[in-house]
């Protein structure tokens, strides 16, 4: 183990680079050198050559810093306790074991909470990391002789004829033995000279810190997506309270465009309007509640739930804060936080390491051999056969021998120097393919902060649209119980209505969503809380139906083949 510590303090020449990025917000650019100055406004292009390597940023062989990430939870406290995850080999086989029996309000750190103690997948990147690290360790006893034992008991009978085609024998022509032979041997090896074994032990090394970087692209992608499953959620349980209130609001309506039928002020074909908005608002309320099941499992799929408990959303939808740092620094940010590039340069590293292992199919081994043979033989041989076996003789031998081995495979038709290539020629693509993990990088940078703007904006047009729509629905209203409009003027304010409410929450969806993004891909934190007067981090609230509770009668589930009233007619 020592040795361990020693192979990986060596080879971490290079210090992550965001060990020494700081990002800061904006308006501290004020003291940028006038050089800067002038490339950071466009007047000048930066020559391409002159960028920096990631080499040098980052070392030939970067080293994992789990300090850059908050480390997963590794048990449930008291309240979530009975919501551990499902054994591991378990399967139901049995109605019972699945029914659903409680529905589980889970906060967004709960949530995330679960995923890091549950998540089967982050158990199995977790388990792989120990395995490179005991390939590791395989690799570094290669600096080890070896020692190897071996031992045998053996019965040996033995009879001798002098004159075979006699068959009447004397004592003196007929002679037989009997022995047991017990031998005892020991060998010791080591390779003093062996140039597979250093490049052999820096790929295995390697190939551990590539192990660990998995995983903690693993446990960031996990925190991802369960943040972005329980916004989700929320959105559907939003979807299911939009699809709710304009049920009510058509009940409203239907009820206001029958009373005016009886009445005498209005005509069938309001009526008939108001049940064709009623049947669509039913519709959307229908399939709400599906999209709400569905995300429920789905969070319950990601967080390895007991087979009986379905999570509910328990935090409000709101906004979760502001990205403060620029769209710059979020870019230099995340080529520094990124592992994926980290082990896109330890792939370089390891497949130089394999070119150089298979070069060393042809170099020269020299190895140091020290072996002890010891035999006893106890019995007697030669015995005629008026005489007994006298088992009191025996007789000990043994013998050590110590050797210098040369080995030099010095042909093998070329197939070393192709195997060098080849691992020559994967480096070079793993170059490439840095470059493009680059390039999406920014990109996807780009696109989160571009969203979180566009979301930024749509917020605020859409929560002016959910007042705007609202308004002219209760005058629209009015105006019919007036006997000023018509039914259908309600129904396309109604629809207006419920159209603005859900722009309002894909609007918050999205914006949270992109900002669960950027602090993935940039590796930051750096989330103001939610002060700003232009951004409303509550959902406006209904009052249009406060003064009417209108209930929502349940409606059975009838059969597809029996519920069209068209088949019927």
């Amino acid at each position: 183990m020592l040795l361990l510590a020693g192979v990986l303090a060596q080879g971490g020449t290079g210090v992550r680079a965001q060990q020494s990025l700081e990002v800061q917000p904006h308006g501290s650019t004020d003291q940028a050198p006038a050089s800067l100055a002038t490339e950071a406004d466009g007047s000048a292009l930066i020559d391409q050559s002159t960028l920096p390597s990631a080499i040098e940023l980052k070392g030939s062989r970067p080293r994992v810093d789990p300090s850059v990430v908050k480390p997963a939870a590794t048990s449930l406290p008291e309240p979530l306790s009975s919501l551990g995850a499902t054994p591991t080999l378990a399967l139901p086989n049995k109605t019972s074991e699945v029914r659903i029996r409680e529905l589980r309000p889970l906060s967004l750190a709960e949530v995330e909470q679960l995923a890091e103690v549950n998540s089967p997948s982050l158990k199995a990147a977790a388990s792989q990391v120990e395995q490179a690290k005991s390939a590791l360790l395989a690799a570094l006893s290669t600096w080890y002789p070896t020692l190897s034992l071996s031992s045998d008991v053996n019965f040996r009978g033995s009879e001798s004829r002098v004159n075979p085609d006699n068959h009447q024998l004397s004592s003196e022509e007929y002679t037989f033995g009997e022995e047991w032979i017990a031998s005892f041997g020991a060998t010791v090896k080591w390779d003093l000279i062996d140039p597979a074994r250093a490049p052999q032990i820096a790929s295995a090394r390697d190939n551990f810190e590539k192990q660990r970087d998995t995983y903690l692209i693993g446990l960031r992608d996990l925190r991802l997506n369960a943040a972005d499953l329980y916004f989700q959620l929320q959105r559907a349980d939003e979807g299911v309270g939009i699809g709710q209130n304009a049920v009510r609001a058509s009940l409203v309506s239907l009820r206001d465009a029958q009373s005016r039928l009886q009445a005498g002020v209005a005509t069938k074909l309001e009526v008939l309007e108001a049940e064709t908005q009623l049947a669509r608002d039913t519709q959307s309320l229908t399939r709400a509640l599906a999209q709400q099941n569905t995300g429920r499992r789905q969070l319950a799929q990601l967080l390895d739930l007991p087979q009986d408990v379905t999570p509910t959303a328990a935090d409000p939808v709101q906004i979760i804060g502001i990205w403060q740092p620029s769209l710059e620094e979020s870019i230099v940010a995340a080529y520094a936080f990124r592992e994926e590039l980290d082990s896109l340069i330890l792939d370089i590293s390891i497949n130089n390491s394999n070119a150089n292992a298979a070069l060393a199919a042809v170099q020269p081994v020299i190895s140091l051999s020290n072996s002890y043979q010891a035999r006893r033989l106890e019995g007697q041989n030669g015995v005629t056969i008026d005489n007994s076996v006298d088992w009191k003789q025996h007789s000990w031998t043994s013998a050590n021998t110590v050797g210098l081995g040369f080995t030099w495979n010095i042909f093998d038709g070329g197939r070393a120097w192709a195997q060098y290539r080849q691992n020559k020629q994967r480096a070079q693509q793993s170059e490439f393919e840095f470059a493009a993990k680059r390039d999406q990088i920014r990109l996807e940078v780009e696109q989160s902060f571009f969203n979180l703007r566009a979301s930024n904006q749509d917020i605020k047009t859409t929560s002016i649209g959910v007042l705007s729509s609202r308004e002219s629905l209760r005058l629209a209203r009015l105006r019919f119980q007036a006997g000023v409009t018509t039914q259908r003027e309600v129904v396309n304010n109604q629809r207006d209505l419920k159209q603005a409410k859900i722009l309002y929450a894909d609007a918050m969806l999205k914006y949270n969503q992109s900002m669960i993004q950027l602090s993935r891909r940039t590796g930051l934190d750096q989330i103001a809380a939610c002060d700003s007067l232009e951004l409303s981090n509550k959902k406006p609230k209904d009052d249009l139906l406060d003064s009417a509770a209108v209930p929502i009668k349940p409606s059975p589930l009838t059969p597809a083949c029996k519920a069209s009233i068209l088949q019927a007619e």
